[in-house]
């Protein structure tokens, strides 16, 4: 990419300061167009050698702010690469008000990001690094989780409601009384969003919002309320805030609040009626890689911020599944498996989401998936440590299951709130069934980790029969990957090959990859070599995985129905 400096030096008569680039400028002179077209490429490739001996010893980097659920991240990359130069980690807290219900400090959020970039940066000075190698800053985000503002201040008006809460589940119940001909069908707005009425997703915690909080109530009706994803929130902090700060979210992101429009990429006016939602609150929708704007203060003040996407379809990116037909799981608190579909949108019939996978470029089309979403992965794991006491580490899980001598037929179906994808029911509760004499806190465990391979295959089930093209094989990431345990059973449970990714770090790489794509317009959606990992082979027989699975489906029937309210 040229500076504005170059471009106009280019076309210029003259050159105000002589050097390698002067000795071409007359040559734009010449009347033979195919000597002018020569030279400028000549001139392209000097520019670009001269701008890349400018870097430091690490050469172009690119930098990925990966704020999660549990916590938060900035890794810098050498740009286009998988190669990390260094980076910075911190927890987040979480809040529990009330059962069910789960909120974060918005300020909190923006502060552990912050504090993330400057430590890093204080390790790349430290390695012998220089911030302004910093080309780029991309964003990837835990995705529905809601949080509303004052415009002329950046004071949150109340804690984000994060992505697992279920307290809307009273607001779905009054949503369905207004579905037309008293259908009470959850899959009435799929046709426009693409996804079923749930807690799960954003127009639902705000609608919550503007009915339970007096705050937002007023902010909304004097216009100056701001809402978005944690992707908007950070983005509007780091280019401004109150001061200019740029209202913005992509497309992925958007994708999930249940007010985009599937097809047309733009929030839809019968959505926004349906939720009571005014567009006054909303971000712009922009593509998944193009500047957005420039970071205001700090040590990275300046650069701009160019890619964005939410952290599911980042690990899509990061794990270079850009062809239709490629799917990638990621396993952390949940677990979620998404399907390239390209430039077709799929309509699933079998309890998937049709979502945005990625835009590269607002000139181009976007690019769609199937996915499929499990609620609670490791989530599963905390919960025996912290409430249970069965486990002292989630580390120890491995260790712990392959100690069960058999499964002993214990099937555990950790609906803490509900279930997710394909079922779509709020009123499913947890439940371990199967339990004998026998049974001991191994068996236990182990259930948990299977409970995740077991709803992994009730997605890439319901992804066959949409598609019609079984999956060949699974590439996964995520913290859960770790235990190889886990990973064979996967195997064994889908009977398909298991590829693990050969590094840790698929949703943040993801970020970096469209940040860089943004700058550098040429290379969008090119693939790079990724490393990979173990590859994991099914070990058992189809009649075994098909008992096993039969006696899944019968637990999953026993949660069913259990909470009335």
């Amino acid at each position: 990419m040229l500076s504005r400096k170059t471009q106009i030096s280019l076309f210029s008569t003259r050159d105000s300061n002589p050097g390698p680039q002067s000795a071409i400028v007359p040559v734009i002179q010449y009347n033979c167009l195919k000597c002018v077209y020569i030279q400028i490429l000549l001139a392209l490739q000097k520019t670009s050698y001269k701008k890349m001996t400018e870097y430091g010893k690490f050469g172009p980097l690119v930098g990925a702010i990966d704020e999660g659920t549990s916590s938060a991240r900035f890794i810098l990359f050498k740009a286009n690469s998988l190669e990390v130069v260094t980076y910075h980690q911190k927890e987040l807290e979480q809040i529990f008000p009330q059962e069910g219900w789960v909120e974060q400090d918005p300020n909190a959020i923006l502060e552990v990001v912050t504090t993330c970039i400057n430590k890093a940066v204080e390790k790349l000075i430290a390695l012998g690094g220089n911030p302004k190698d910093v080309i780029a800053v991309g964003v990837t985000n835990q995705r529905e989780t809601t949080i509303v503002w004052e415009q002329s201040t950046g004071k949150p008006l109340h804690n984000a409601i994060v992505w697992l809460d279920m307290r809307t589940s009273s607001t779905i119940d009054k949503l369905l009384d207004t579905v037309p001909n008293k259908t009470r069908n959850k899959n009435y707005l799929k046709p426009l969003c693409g996804l079923p009425l749930s807690p799960y997703f954003s127009a639902v915690k705000l609608r919550w919002l503007s009915d339970n909080v007096d705050s937002v109530k007023v902010a909304m009706k004097k216009g100056s309320c701001r809402f978005g994803t944690v992707d908007t929130w950070i983005i509007w902090n780091l280019t401004g805030g109150p001061n200019g700060g740029k209202h913005i979210t992509d497309v992925s992101n958007a994708s999930r609040t249940m007010l985009m429009n599937i097809e047309n990429l733009n929030w839809d006016p019968l959505l926004m009626r349906f939720f009571e939602v005014p567009k006054s609150v909303l971000p712009e929708i922009k593509s998944s890689s193009e500047i957005y704007g420039y970071i205001s203060d700090g040590p990275l003040k300046g650069v701009p911020i160019s890619g964005c996407l939410g952290d599911q379809q980042a690990a899509l990116v990061g794990q270079m599944c850009l062809q239709k037909g490629q799917a990638k799981a990621t396993y952390g608190t949940g677990c979620f498996v998404l399907y390239n579909t390209g430039d077709i949108r799929v309509n699933s019939s079998r309890g998937l989401l049709t979502t945005i996978a990625y835009q590269l470029g607002s000139n181009n089309p976007p690019s769609y998936a199937l996915e499929g979403s499990v609620a609670v992965a490791g989530a599963a794991l905390g919960w025996l440590k912290d409430n249970i006491g069965l486990l002292d580490n989630a580390k120890d899980s491995q260790n712990i299951a392959e100690n069960a001598k058999d499964n002993g037929s214990v099937v555990f179906v950790p609906a803490f709130s509900g279930l997710y994808a394909p079922y779509w029911r709020q009123d499913a509760r947890g439940v371990i069934c199967g339990i004998t004499e026998d049974t001991n806190s191994n068996h236990i465990v182990k259930a948990a980790l299977e409970a995740v391979c077991f709803q992994v295959r009730d997605i890439l089930d319901a992804m066959n029969e949409d598609c019609g093209i079984p999956l060949q094989l699974l590439k996964v990431d995520g913290g859960m990957t770790a235990n190889a345990l886990l990973m064979q059973m996967q195997a064994d449970l889908i009977g398909i090959n298991v590829i693990r990714a050969g590094f840790a770090e698929s949703t943040a790489f993801g970020a970096a990859m469209v940040a860089y794509w943004g700058v550098e317009t040429s290379k969008q959606g090119v693939a790079i070599p990724v490393t990979i990992g173990n590859t994991y082979v099914p070990s058992i027989t189809d009649d075994e995985r098909d008992m096993r699975y039969k006696q899944w489906k019968m637990a999953v029937d026993r949660s069913l129905g259990w909470e009335q309210n």
